[in-house]
């Protein structure tokens, strides 16, 4: 699987590696993600997702029922 957030959408982004003498090579700036289950009461069931730490911070501070109501209005979820 690819390194996506499930929740946010946030993915690899690319840049420089820039050394002293200034030359440039590419480098890859991956996202920090964990693989986390979550129980959903009202549909009583335990979903895995691969979400950031953000999303992390906002599942802890929302919830996740309202959480995955916001990615589906957003076209993230399916």
């Amino acid at each position: 699987m690819s390194k996506v957030c499930e929740i946010t959408g946030k993915k690899a982004m690319f840049g420089n590696n820039v050394s002293f003498s200034i030359n440039k090579t590419r480098r890859r700036f991956d996202v920090n993600l964990s693989k986390k289950r979550f129980y959903i009461p009202e549909e009583d069931r335990w979903i895995t997702l691969k979400v950031s730490t953000r999303a992390l911070k906002s599942i802890n501070k929302k919830g996740i029922s309202e959480v995955l109501k916001e990615a589906k209005a957003q076209g993230i979820i399916k």
